[in-house]
């Protein structure tokens, strides 16, 4: 969330980045318009508790004095329970004003408008009929989605022999070069309390609902190791000298992915589980611009080692989302749907998440400021592996795999078993 203080001095501001970022401007000024209220009852609140402590201060209290008191008494109890009922409506409606983009984030409605800065690679040209992972992964016998929806449903799927094995490769290579590069490897649990997946800003209600919910819990099936690694430190004042502090977590995603994706939405691609490797990153506000760039760096020499083609878009503003002021997406070259495809983001959320989770640290001078807080998706096991499929496919119908994941592999290829 972003501090009341700061809306209040930049109402105009505020309120165009809202628009900016398509969220409805119009909560701003409601949120101003509770925040007036609830300050109103706040002083309210503090005189009366004043009257009360100065006539309980002044001896043995005449008979006005009493009647009195028992009049604060009554008053207090009222205005306390408003004042809690405005608290609960000031914090729903705060929460729902994002994060500024960055100055350096192009303006745009949606992702139609985000903006290309970068492409690698030469798009493979075959002499053969091209077939999609769905295809390749069926004839190799390493995906099986007609299983998964036997036992789970839709969308859900299981991996077999070398289609397992290359999960697990990728998840080793992400994990070896990522702690080379001083991050911290951790496997974080799967759940997390609403606290962490609101916080984080993975809702479990609504259009765009994600997170899948325990009956009669506070948790939550984790959308990503985002949310648990950023509530590993919540409520903690962080040294400076510690900063930036860097993980790379693994763990099971669980996603709803409620509403239409179109027509690219099959197999592997949008699924209710997969697998990641995440890196997180805390830091000082002013390293965050520079370690957001290093986190893109790091995803971009990733996909060059594994030879995937892709691209890079800035995302625009209204492709952003409430806690990103500035995010980047990987795209990798799809031979199945003849089209670029994501396969990794990396968002800078400077202190929004860091409000939410109260988290800050201590500065050389002794006090405390809201750090900031960066992600960036490694690798994704799923889309990953479709770029590796069709990107890598021979007419045999066997699959090259990546130089640098067959030390894991213990091969050159996927080949039918």
């Amino acid at each position: 969330m972003l501090d009341i203080k700061f809306i209040r001095d930049n109402v105009d501001f505020v309120k165009k980045a809202t628009k900016d970022k398509g969220f409805d401007e119009a909560i701003v000024d409601k949120l101003l318009v509770v925040d007036a209220k609830r300050r109103k009852l706040i002083g309210q609140t503090e005189e009366l508790r004043a009257e009360r402590n100065k006539l309980s201060q002044e001896g043995k209290p005449h008979v006005a004095e009493v009647v009195r008191g028992k009049e604060i008494k009554n008053e207090l109890k009222d205005l306390e329970e408003d004042l809690k009922n405005v608290e609960i409506e000031f914090e729903e409606l705060i929460h729902q004003v994002p994060n500024p983009s960055s100055t350096n984030t192009p303006v745009g409605k949606d992702e139609k408008e985000n903006v290309e800065i970068k492409k690698w690679g030469e798009i493979r040209k075959f002499d053969f009929s091209v077939k999609d992972h769905l295809e390749i992964g069926k004839n190799l016998g390493i995906i099986d989605f007609e299983t998964g929806a036997k036992v789970t449903g839709t969308q859900f799927y299981f991996l077999y022999g070398d289609g397992a094995r290359l999960e697990l490769a990728l998840t080793m290579y992400a994990l070896d070069k990522l702690q080379q590069k001083g991050f911290l490897p951790v496997i974080t649990p799967d759940l997390a309390k609403s606290r962490y997946y609101l916080g984080t800003g993975y809702a479990p209600r609504g259009k765009e609902a994600q997170t899948y919910t325990l009956e009669n819990e506070d948790l939550g099936l984790i959308a990503t190791a985002e949310v648990t690694l950023a509530g590993k430190h919540a409520d903690e004042i962080i040294p400076e000298d510690k900063l930036p502090l860097k993980y790379v977590g693994y763990s099971h995603c669980f996603r709803q992915e409620a509403g239409a994706y179109g027509k690219y939405s099959k197999g592997l691609y949008r699924v209710h589980q997969f697998s990641k490797v995440e890196m997180f990153v805390y830091c000082t506000p002013s390293d965050s611009e520079k370690i957001h760039l290093e986190l893109l760096a790091i995803e971009e020499e990733i996909y060059q080692e594994l030879g995937i083609p892709y691209r890079v878009l800035d995302m625009c503003s209204g492709d952003l989302g409430a806690m990103a002021v500035r995010k980047f997406d990987v795209e990798a070259w799809m031979p199945g749907r003849n089209d670029y495809g994501e396969i990794t983001s990396t968002s800078n959320c400077t202190d929004y998440q860091a409000r939410n989770l109260n988290i800050k640290y201590k500065k050389k001078d002794g006090t405390n400021e809201y750090l900031h807080m960066l992600n960036g998706t490694a690798i994704v096991m799923t889309r990953v592996p479709i770029a590796i499929l069709e990107n890598f496919q021979n007419e045999d119908g066997s699959v090259n795999i990546p130089e640098v994941l067959q030390k894991w592999m213990g091969k050159e290829k996927i080949t039918k078993n």
